[in-house]
């Protein structure tokens, strides 16, 4: 008699596991998530792997060498990783469909294939040919780069024939530039065994899978498996490797949350399609900040990276318009300035709306609330509709004094004054609390060439003797004003 093979069903959300299909997992509550899988025989051969046993060692007595990165030559890139790559490091980059992953991908390792370094990117989800037809157009001059066939890893210089000798990986910079299309496991754990990169991109990992497992590309255990044995090539072999993920409805990288412990960095890659301005940010670093930035702008031609956010955030703001207030938010190391816009109207309906972009919505909520209390501004019926302009995300308290600013001045219908940025975060009872960094968001401002900031009293002690710089020959002065409370930055603004 034939003995009945055991099914498990796994949650592709949450990993949850049963013996039983449901339609709702219990786990996590979403519907229609729980996939059968075979569960992995240990009795067959090769099923069992013997370890070696491992010694401890004494933290003094490893020998450890401050190791260079590697820099890909694109500034933004390198500052979000920390200042450049480390050798070994596993890094996941996630995004919104269509948002430039594999642009962003293919520029990067294009630079590194151009510095002299060889570079693999494997693509789950192009064919060779569209991947020459991208790099065509990211680039004006040709991009022959050679291209490893998947069933035999041989070199194949792309638009040549299979019995043409393989191109000098020393002939051009483009020739250290591999790309393949492969979404076997053990596949390309061979072609990177074989070719030795020091930098490889795979894109992306819900697309690789092992035949070995009885459940389909993209599954939990899928990712799960890739993502352990990807991560121990990468560490005993010292190659960086970049993974590319997929996002789900939420905006969370799709896979079990352990891929995210697993890797040294997780990067978020941001934007709407509709603008042409992308965020790259570190949300987890090993090797450097977190929640660090680098700003691109999508072109023609592919991404540039933009040297000066501050600038180009502020480039298309209106002046003298009532609504609009200026802050400086810290992402990771960098100052930037950013415009917070603000409306406030009549409600045509029962209840009054709150449509807040770019800001924490409950964040909103409570200083409405407190402005509602302690400066007697009644904004319960009203609608109101708050905007960070560019695209960008804030969720840092230092914000919360912009807020109420663009909110008071969209109320009162006037105008903050020209050259004037605020910084502060505020309480319950509407103080105005100190904010990190002080220096380095009014040195921001003064470069930008306002005239005012308004800090909180507490964090101007803390400041320096900052009163001028000097801007393409012509100096110019900062007044830095400390207020304690809400009132009293309306009384200074709107008086």
């Amino acid at each position: 008699m034939k003995k009945k093979e055991r099914v498990i069903f796994r949650c592709q959300s949450c990993d949850y596991k049963t013996h039983q299909w449901m339609g709702k997992c219990p786990g996590c509550g979403e519907w229609d998530t729980l996939i059968a899988e075979k569960p992995m025989d240990t009795s067959a051969p090769g099923a069992r792997f013997s370890r070696k046993r491992t010694s401890p060692v004494r933290m003094s007595e490893i020998e450890f060498e401050q190791e260079s990165r590697i820099l890909t030559g694109i500034g933004e890139f390198d500052r979000v990783l920390g200042g450049g790559i480390v050798a070994g490091t596993l890094v996941l980059i996630g995004g919104d469909p269509g948002i430039g992953k594999s642009t962003l991908m293919l520029q990067v390792l294009s630079r590194v294939a151009d510095s002299g370094r060889k570079a693999l990117y494997v693509s789950g989800e192009e064919s060779i040919r569209q991947l020459k037809m991208r790099g065509q157009r990211l680039y004006s001059t040709s991009c022959n780069f050679p291209v490893l066939s998947s069933s035999s890893s041989s070199l194949l210089s792309s638009g040549q024939s299979s019995t043409n000798p393989p191109p000098s990986l020393s002939s051009s910079n483009s020739s250290s530039l591999l790309v393949a299309a492969e979404t076997d496991l053990d596949a390309i754990l061979g072609m990177a065994e074989d070719e030795k990169p020091d930098v490889m991109v795979i894109d992306s990992i819900q697309t690789v899978y092992n035949p070995e497992i009885a459940s389909t590309p993209g599954s939990v255990t899928q990712i799960r498996e890739a993502s352990i044995r990807l991560m121990n090539m990468a560490k005993q072999s010292g190659t960086p490797l970049f993974l590319v993920g997929h996002v789900t409805k939420v905006g969370a990288i799709a896979g079990p949350r352990i891929m995210e412990h697993m890797v040294d960095t997780v990067l978020y890659f941001e934007g709407d399609r509709s603008h042409v301005f992308r965020i790259l940010r570190a949300v987890k670093n090993r090797f450097g900040s977190t929640n660090e930035i680098g700003v691109f702008e999508m072109k023609d031609k592919g991404l540039e990276e933009v040297p000066n956010p501050s600038a180009v955030f502020l480039a298309e703001r209106s002046i003298n318009a009532p609504g609009s207030v200026v802050t400086a938010s810290m992402e990771g190391t960098r100052p930037i300035l950013i415009e917070i816009q603000g409306l406030a109207s009549s409600s045509g309906f029962g209840n009054a709306r709150r449509t807040v972009l770019g800001l924490d919505p409950n964040r909103v909520a409570l200083i409405a609330a407190v402005m509602e209390k302690r400066l007697g501004i009644n904004l319960s019926g009203l609608d109101i509709f708050m905007n960070v302009a560019g695209g960008v995300k804030v969720v840092e308290p230092a914000a919360d004094l912009g807020v109420a600013v663009a909110l008071a001045s969209s109320f009162l219908d006037i105008s903050v004054p020209e050259g004037t940025t605020v910084i502060g975060e505020i309480g319950l009872t509407g103080e105005i609390r100190a904010v990190s960094h002080g220096e380095a968001r009014v040195k921001e401002a003064l470069k930008m060439g306002f005239t005012r900031c308004i800090v909180p009293e507490n964090t101007k002690k803390l400041l320096p003797d900052i009163q001028s710089i000097e801007i393409q020959r012509q100096k110019i002065t900062i007044t830095i004003i400390g207020v304690t409370s809400l009132k009293q930055v309306m009384e200074i603004l709107f008086q």
